[in-house]
């Protein structure tokens, strides 16, 4: 006997899944903002037409913003000669369509609710918009493969939907800014006076900005060879030993003059910067540590300093060629994971825009880009971010090196941007590259004389250096005057003779 075969009907094919939305809300709640203008005060704060899923409620409601803004009254009255024409209002019943949305005067109770409601179905639907393109993206082999690119696209793409979120919290009332400026002047008078925001553990830079504010962007800047990563690793490891001091000493985090510390290092490697933090540690020059010319005993300092900042909470990242929307995601993760609390970028140059167009033009609007996304990501993480920037060669064309704002290279964005802009110079470095013959016996007097004019030259400006603060929003400018261990490369604050007790006899 033949077996019978089973024969399995075909599966009808699945439906294809709606989009989430609720056209009722929406219906209800231009109905409400048609009886009641005041309800849209708050709603548009937050709700955009492009937030409605059926294109002729998007139309209803920017027309009822634009009846609104112009101190008139939107009704179904006032808007019917603006949707006479409207070929989807005549499908439905022609402008009395827009009376029938006001038939329910109970929507007005609900209407923040179905606005929210709105709201959060758009955001779902942009979400599946982004998973759709990232599916397509993924798939489609036919242009330069780039799956890093692919993600930091679809990463920035996941925070523009999260961003629009923030609209209606950045708002506060007078009475909130308050309690935060006192917040800020409580914290410095706990910190000994003089320091509001975060130490840079120089207390004569901190006497003058008040130390690292929230949401500043500060720009760092010099030419090769001043010390501008030097600084910068300073200040990373000062703040970072504050926050661990203030800890230990039973100071809240949100009360401590330290933080958490974020390094990105797109200039040097992570074991350069901690062979530097090393050496000023351990007081054993950068150079002797890399060459390997130590004596036991300073192999057990360098223990010792080593184990001192194993805990120190600075995390670096020594990814090359970073993109500006890579460094505000692996910013925002170590601000969820690790609670940073200072961003200090090196250097500014380094980082690439998400444009892909060369030439000058481009650049300058890359590096606008660049510093507006920099401003940005202190904003949104509420901490400092502290960016290096190199400087044009037009001072070394000058009599005096000091640098000026106009030496920013692209500097129109950066100054604008910038919340305080620092500039570093050494004289020495300067006076140091125009040494003159070394005399020797038989030689004229001149030459004697040269030679000595310049070592006095140098005496006076050994180890000396100067922090030039060019542009300062809640501060006036001046300059810091600061040490310079070169061996290695530390910055430290000045004492001055002046202030240093009389000896006894």
């Amino acid at each position: 006997m033949a077996e019978n075969i089973i024969r399995l009907a075909d599966a009808p094919a699945p439906e294809a899944p709606t989009l989430p939305h609720n056209v009722e809300a929406e219906a209800a709640l231009l109905g409400a903002l048609m009886i009641d203008n005041r309800l849209a005060e708050d709603i548009q704060l937050k709700l955009r037409p492009d937030h409605f899923f059926e294109p002729l409620h998007a139309r209803i409601y920017e027309q009822i913003l634009k009846l609104i803004d112009r101190n008139m009254i939107a009704s179904p009255v006032t808007l019917r000669p603006l949707f006479d024409a409207d070929e989807e209002m005549k499908e439905l019943g022609g402008p009395s369509y827009l009376a029938q949305l006001t038939g329910s005067g109970a929507a007005i109770i609900g209407a923040r609710d179905f606005a929210e409601q709105v709201y959060e179905l758009a955001l779902l639907r942009a979400l599946i918009g982004v998973g759709r393109e990232m599916v397509e993206n993924a798939l489609d082999t036919s242009e330069d493969v780039d799956p890093k690119g692919q993600i930091e696209q679809a990463e920035a793409a996941l925070y523009r939907v999260a961003e629009e979120g923030g609209g209606a919290g950045s708002v506060k009332t007078f009475a909130e800014a308050t309690r935060l400026a006192v917040q800020m002047a409580e914290k410095a008078l706990n910190t000994g006076g003089g320091l509001s925001g975060i130490t840079t553990g120089l207390e004569s830079l901190n006497a003058k900005t008040g130390g690292l504010h929230h949401s500043d962007l500060l720009i760092l800047a010099g030419r090769p060879g001043m010390g501008k990563s030097a600084l910068a690793t300073n200040i990373a490891f000062n703040t970072a030993r504050r926050y661990v001091q203030d800890l230990e000493d039973g100071i809240a985090p949100d009360k401590s003059a330290g933080a958490a510390v974020a390094l990105f290092s797109l200039e040097m490697s992570a074991d350069q910067l901690a062979t530097r933090i090393l050496a000023e540690n351990s007081g054993i020059s950068s150079e002797n540590l890399r060459m390997g010319k130590i004596s036991q005993q300073d192999f057990r300092n360098l223990a010792r300093a080593a184990a001192e900042l194993e805990s120190l909470p600075l995390y670096i990242d020594d990814t090359p060629g970073l993109t500006i929307a890579a460094l505000r995601t692996r910013a925002r993760r170590l601000k969820r994971q690790r609670g940073i609390g200072l961003v200090i970028v090196d250097y500014l140059q380094l980082l690439q825009g998400t444009g892909k167009a060369g030439g000058d033009h481009n650049r300058v609007q890359e590096i606008s880009e660049i510093s507006r996304g920099l401003k940005t990501l202190a904003k949104e993480l509420n901490v400092p971010v502290m960016a290096l920037s190199q400087l044009s060669r037009a001072v070394e064309q000058r009599e005096d090196k000091r640098p000026q704002l106009s030496d920013l290279r692209e500097s129109g964005s950066i100054e604008q941007d910038a919340d305080i802009v620092l500039f570093i110079y050494r004289e020495e470095y300067y006076v140091a590259s125009r040494e003159p013959k070394k005399p020797v016996e038989g030689d004229d007097a001149k030459v004697w004389d040269g030679h000595g004019e310049w070592m006095r030259d140098m005496e006076r400006v050994n180890g000396m250096a100067e922090l030039i603060i060019a542009k300062q929003r809640h501060g006036a400018t001046g300059k810091v005057r600061l040490k310079f261990e070169s061996k290695i490369t530390r910055f430290s604050d000045v004492i001055d003779d002046a202030y240093l007790p009389e000896a006894r006899g």
